[in-house]
């Protein structure tokens, strides 16, 4: 008696009966057949492919290269990567046919043909599907559109105001680091434009067509840092987002990564962004795939990284690897010829945003403004101006609408002498850059060359300056 056969061996055959009903299927109902062997010469053809193909017979492919019998084929293709082309579209004598390709695998494993279907012999029965896909295809595109513009450059040199000799010295050397495709580090007080010149950096880049990505470190929880930079894959940590997220590296992919404030950086976490800015390549976390980037760093600080670094709060190797070309933002109160330039363009922008009448600033409140010593620069300086036209109505704001705004009644206050009164803005500025140019020198052991060099500005300029101010020895 024949035993009955195992669940396996059912199985099997049903699978067998499977496959050999689907390709009868597809063999009938399609408008043609084809298959190849290892080295994607045709093994088979339908009679059906022959005819539409203008051939005599499908003897008379067999053994020939497919490219020769079917041109534009992609079954080599097939054989070559072993992955199926499920959906496509190929043209034959400026038809589109629309047609289908699957490997064919022994059973170890190793890919021994293909075959390939035409499933229609023109489009038309897919216009629908086509019609979504392209409407999909543009929404996808508009979308892409409008995070580039969301991710690109902000600012341009042309907004970073000033002309004083500081300012300009710095614009040059921010444009020839634009020129050079390295890593930039932005050192300065708070708000003295930082971000800024890091977009304009950009901006004026090869990379200007390519993302800028922010991350401001000080601003995102330690916990949270690593998938910020890094990404994440589904269920890498609990609360994770569980389709995954892409990091800021990843985004900023042929762009630039502005690390805004990358001082607060923990230790745990500099020695693997130092990698990956080394490598151009991490692993998101939850993950062991490697992913590679092209990444431009522009990175910013207001803190001293070298005295963190010998205190050990800042890695050296980090810090070498930032500080390839650094660039030191002046803060406002060495640059208060800049001052009536940024009140301008400040209050200008203040108009557009809330509609409300252009305001001006008289000389006296300039006076005012000329002697406050600004420790949030030119942050401060736009707080102080939107908070002084909020709390008057006079379209000139004078020196009344900043003394109650300003610490010390917006006087500059002098152990030694008490509140200096309001003076003449020319005198304020001569006095500022008398005193700027005298500690540079003091700090420079008289050198001029190194004294230029630490007020950011040319040794001629430093010269002119010397003899159109006077006397440096108190």
């Amino acid at each position: 008696m024949k035993s009955k056969p195992s669940f396996e061996e059912r199985a099997e055959a049903i699978r067998r009966q499977a496959v050999q009903s689907l390709f009868e299927l597809f063999e009938s109902s399609s408008e043609g057949a084809v298959a190849v062997d290892g080295d994607a010469r045709v093994v088979w053809m339908n009679e059906k492919y022959a005819h539409f193909l203008g051939l005599g017979s499908a003897e008379e492919t067999l053994g020939r290269p497919v490219e020769d019998v079917i041109p534009n084929s992609l079954m080599r293709q097939v054989v070559e990567t072993g992955r199926p082309i499920l959906l496509d579209i190929m043209h034959f004598q400026g038809r589109p046919l629309v047609v289908t390709r699957f490997p064919l695998h022994g059973e170890d494993g190793e890919t021994t043909g293909a075959v390939g279907f035409v499933l229609y012999g023109n489009v038309e029965p897919l216009t629908p599907l086509v019609s979504t896909f392209a409407r999909l295809q543009d929404d996808l595109d508009r979308a892409r559109r409008e995070l580039a513009e969301q991710r690109g450059a902000k600012y341009t040199f042309a907004q970073f105001i000033g002309s004083s000799a500081a300012c300009m010295e710095l614009k040059r050397q921010a444009r020839r680091a634009a020129r050079i495709d390295t890593t930039v580090l932005l050192l300065g007080e708070t708000g003295t434009g930082k971000e800024l010149l890091a977009h304009a950096i950009h901006a004026a880049s090869a990379r200007a067509g390519g993302p800028i990505v922010g991350v401001n470190v000080s601003a995102v929880p330690e916990n949270l840092l690593e998938s910020e930079f890094f990404g994440a894959v589904s269920g890498a940590y609990t609360g994770a987002d569980p389709k995954g997220r892409e990091g800021k590296l990843k985004l900023a992919d042929g762009g630039t990564l502005f690390l805004d404030e990358v001082g607060d950086m923990p230790l745990r976490l500099q020695s693997k962004l130092l990698r990956a800015l080394q490598e151009q390549e991490f692993e998101p976390l939850g993950s062991d795939k490697v992913v590679r980037v092209n990444v431009r760093v522009i990175a910013a600080t207001s803190r001293d990284l070298k005295a963190m670094v010998a205190e050990g709060s800042f890695r050296s190797d980090l810090y070498y690897r930032l500080n390839v070309l650094p660039l030191t933002l002046p803060p406002l109160r060495e640059r208060l010829e800049d001052l009536e330039a940024l009140c301008d363009a400040l209050l200008g922008q203040m108009a557009a945003r809330t509609g409300d009448p252009l305001r001006e600033i008289s000389p006296q409140g300039l006076a005012v403004l000329a002697g406050h010593s600004w420790p949030g620069n030119v942050r401060e300086l736009r707080n102080v101006l939107e908070r002084a036209a909020m709390l008057s109505d006079r379209i000139r704001l004078g020196a009344q609408d900043f003394e109650g705004i300003l610490p010390g009644g917006g006087r500059a206050v002098s152990p030694e002498l008490g509140p200096r009164e309001a003076r003449p803005l020319a005198d304020v500025l001569a006095e500022a850059e008398r005193g700027a140019i005298r500690a540079a020198l003091e700090a420079a052991a008289g050198r001029k060359t190194v004294a230029a060099r630490l007020l950011g500005i040319s040794r001629a300029t430093l010269y002119e300056k010397l003899s159109t101010l006077g006397d440096m020895s108190g």
